[in-house]
């Protein structure tokens, strides 16, 4: 009977030291924080770190916060823009606990809200807002949301770290407008490319033509300067060689001259008026070889010569 009595005794004595182990062992995890409650109070020196913690039983009640980065997703929320157009708005809330003590004791429930701060404070900054811009300035909207909700739940130990607009959908009418505007945008940049494409063709056809025309000008210029040169030349040559030849020399070329006249089939002659001197001259040379051959003795000279009537006054041309 006393072994029975022993033995329950020790087995109470064992439960009641795993219940005192149970409630005074506790194990913070990494990502917590423990705020214990002695006697319903605390303050900044009971948050607890991680590890194993120890707890005075029955007086201390500990309280986990959970420290890592979480989200809430806000469900559509109809707004009216400055310009009274409705518009559909849903968006996420990323957030972590910044304060862990404050969490605990000044909200019942951050996450809710966290939520019902931010459907209001969503109507306000979009009711400032016109249409367009809430459209095309994401990421100025989400910037005003985040300050603003972070300005509130500071309070609440929290700290929003982003805010961002999943979604944004306007009326049907609106979309329908922007679909036209769009479209229309889309054949005026077309025109433009098009037309900056002919225009820069045009450009490169102008200046390739322009520079066609100044090698060509250039290539005429040259020739010009060259055919000069050579007629320049030509005409020296040309004088060096009459600055050479004599009368005589002069005559028999207008005899060789006359001499391919006669020759030619042509009926019709074209005589100049300097062929009468052409003649004085071979008269005078025929008198000097003459008087030559009478004073060698190889010619008799001939009787009292009349004397040369002058020369008749240079008439036209005449043609026979």
């Amino acid at each position: 009977m006393e072994l029975i009595v022993a033995l329950v005794t020790l087995a109470v004595i064992a439960v009641v030291v795993l219940v005192i182990l149970y409630l005074s062992v506790r194990v913070v995890q990494q990502y917590e924080r423990m705020v214990v409650f002695r006697l319903g109070k605390t303050n900044e020196s009971m948050v607890r770190d991680p590890g194993l913690r120890f707890l005075i039983p029955i007086v201390d009640r500990p309280v986990k916060v959970d420290m890592r980065e979480q989200f809430i997703e806000v469900p559509s929320q109809t707004t009216i823009t400055k310009d009274n157009a409705p518009i559909n708005v849903d968006f996420l809330i990323y957030w972590r606990i910044a304060d862990a003590l404050r969490s605990v004791v000044n909200v019942a429930y951050f996450a809710g809200a966290l939520q019902g701060v931010a459907t209001t404070s969503l109507r306000a900054v979009i009711g400032d807002i016109l249409l367009d811009d809430v459209l095309s300035k994401r990421e100025q909207i989400n910037e005003v949301l985040r300050t603003k909700l972070d300005e509130v739940t500071e309070r609440w130990g929290g700290k929003i770290t982003t805010v961002e607009i999943r979604e944004i959908t306007p009326p049907r009418d609106v979309q329908d407008a922007m679909n036209r505007q769009l479209s229309a945008e889309r054949t005026r940049r077309a025109v433009i490319t098009e037309s900056e494409g002919s225009r820069q063709s045009a450009i490169n056809v102008a200046e390739g033509q322009k520079q066609s025309e100044i090698l060509k000008a250039e290539g005429e210029r040259q020739a010009a300067i060259l055919r000069a040169e050579g007629f320049s030349m030509a005409l020296e040559r040309i004088y060096a060689a009459a600055s050479t030849v004599d009368e005589k020399t002069m005559t028999l070329q207008y005899l060789e001259a006359l001499k391919a006249i006669g020759l030619s089939p042509s009926t019709k002659y074209v005589i100049p008026t300097e062929f009468t001197r052409l003649a004085e001259r071979v008269g005078d040379y025929v008198d000097v070889g003459l008087t030559k051959g009478a004073a060698q003795g190889q010619v008799t000279p001939p009787a009292a010569r009349t004397p040369r009537p002058a020369a008749p006054p240079r008439t036209p041309p005449a043609s026979s």
